[in-house]
């Protein structure tokens, strides 16, 4: 009778359940990694600079973080409705600005980030930044006013979006976007308007 000498496939069995055994506890490790959430883009203050170097849409002005992307910001704020690409900054005062991260990064917001501001003429400094709590300096909520905005138009608040009516006149916004401090003095105001930014001071 010959013998079979078993040792070597034993070994070989032990080799293929640790290697089966190896691979079960690493696909969980590897799913969470492939469904983990983008990365913020990186933002700080100094990409925040004057309105007047943005490009005007209908009243607010919109910017792109990411090098060569401007052009596709646009081409959703012109048509007044659709996802905003990463990277896009969409602002009406200069005091508040909202930017967009990568797709997935908050879902509750859409990847909005909102930011609330305080420039000068050195430039801006962010005193407030969130997603779903940042409250501006009139007390009101970023994120409970732009979710008000139909699904079609990205959380962008404009007249017929849905959102609640905002409390001053176009004119009013127009002026503060044309006297932002950072834009070195490329405005002069008339008395009138100075009394006005005055009154809007002394409310904030």
């Amino acid at each position: 009778m010959i013998k079979l000498n078993v040792q070597p496939y034993l070994a070989l069995s032990r080799i293929f359940r640790a290697l089966i055994l190896a691979s079960l506890f690493a696909t969980p490790a590897a799913f969470a990694e492939s469904k983990a959430s983008p990365e913020a883009l990186k933002i700080s203050a100094e990409d925040f600079r004057c309105m007047l170097d943005m490009t005007p849409v209908r009243g607010f002005f919109v910017d792109n973080l990411i090098e060569g992307k401007l052009e596709d910001t646009l081409k959703v704020a012109n048509a007044e409705q659709g996802q905003y690409p990463p990277g896009s900054v969409v602002q009406l005062v200069p005091t508040e600005v909202m930017v967009k991260h990568p797709k997935g990064y908050n879902a509750a917001t859409k990847d909005w980030e909102f930011f609330e501001l305080t420039v000068s003429e050195e430039g801006s400094e962010i005193h407030k930044r969130g997603f779903v709590d940042v409250v501006n300096r009139f007390d009101g909520n970023c994120f409970a006013c732009h979710i008000k905005a139909k699904p079609e138009f990205d959380l962008i608040c404009e007249t017929g979006h849905g959102c609640d009516p905002l409390p001053i006149g176009a004119e009013v916004f127009t002026l503060l976007q044309k006297t932002d401090a950072r834009c070195g003095g490329r405005y002069t105001p008339t008395p009138e308007e100075i009394e006005i930014l005055k009154k809007l001071s002394a409310s904030s």
